[in-house]
Parts: C-alpha cells; structure tokens; sequence
C-alpha cells in the first residue's frame, strides 16, 4: 500500500490537494485537522503556537490511524508535518522527541514503501494572503510564522517533492499523480 503525505504551512492548500488527490486515484483521504484535540484546536485559535508536547500524541494518533487504513488500501494523509521528526512519527510512530515524558511510541513501520512527502512551498506573503481569505478555520493568520519558524523542509534521505503553492491545484495534483507512476 501507498501513502502520500500533503505537507507544508497553514494555508499552503494541503487539504484541498490532498482531498483532490485521493479522489482522482480513488484512494483513502484523512486530514489531520480533524485529528486536534479540542485542546489543541483552542490553543491555535488564541494565536498560541503548538509544542512538540501538544503535537506528539495527535502525530502518534495519526500514525496509528493512517497504518490502520494502509492495511487495506492506499492513503493520502493531508498535514503540516512541519518537522522531520513529526515525519517520522506519521512514518514509523517512533518519537525520539520527549525521551523522558512518557511518550514513548513502538516502532511500527508502513507494511509498504515510505511515504512520499509532497510540500507544499510557497511564500509567507502568498501563504498569508490566502489565509485572511479563509473563513471558519481555527488556524488563524497570527501563527503563520510560527509555522515557517518550525519548518524543517523535507531532505535526503527522506522520498520527497516540493512543488510551489502557486500553480493552480490542477497542475499540482497532476505533477504529484505523474510522480507517482
């Protein structure tokens, strides 16, 4: 089975590409959004940026919630994976983060290939823009730097892409589709 994951910054169209992607190839879509604890989602909607201590236990649950799908069928997984030990965490639910606050997680890897992180690139300027467009999200636009400030792009020797937020939504599924054959 495969798994794709759409990353990058709040408002860099992750669960717009991610929900168009599973649909064109009839695979499984979850966005992680929906995976926030009430907790974290007050906690980003008072413009307080998340810690690895409130991120942990949700990248864990999604681990455990995308490996669970890949038993049966291929997944793209829409999420900031931000860091790339939280890409570690979704690719093999191991966090070397917190070593001594009890969040120890078994190593369990995808019983396919790795993941292919796809990354959403773009622009603080053009990134912020479409967020003050965006209406009902708990993600405000205040936090947006604290997300490029956590970013570690994704690199060798992790399966990755970048494509530039800028292309329309079409061009980016179809270089993502054209990646995976």
């Amino acid at each position: 089975m495969v798994l794709v994951v759409v990353m990058g910054v709040s408002g860099s169209g992750k669960s717009t590409v991610g929900s168009l992607l599973a649909n064109k190839l009839g695979w499984k879509f979850y966005d992680a959004d929906d995976y926030h604890s009430k907790e974290n989602k007050m906690k980003m909607a008072e413009g307080i940026p998340l810690t690895d201590q409130d991120r942990i236990p949700w990248l864990s649950e999604l681990h455990r919630t995308i490996r669970e799908g890949l038993s049966s069928e291929n997944v793209v997984l829409a999420c900031s994976a931000l860091k790339q030990a939280y890409r570690n965490i979704i690719s093999n639910g191991e966090s070397t983060l917190l070593p001594n606050c009890g969040q120890r997680v078994k190593k369990e890897e995808f019983p396919s290939s790795r993941p292919l992180f796809v990354h959403l690139d773009g622009s603080m300027e053009v990134i912020c823009q479409r967020l003050e467009g965006r209406k009902g999200h708990f993600m405000p636009s205040a936090l947006l730097q604290s997300q490029f400030d956590t970013l570690e792009p994704p690199s060798a020797p992790e399966h990755f892409i970048i494509i530039n937020v800028e292309k329309s939504v079409s061009e980016i599924v179809s270089e993502i589709v054209t990646m995976l054959k």
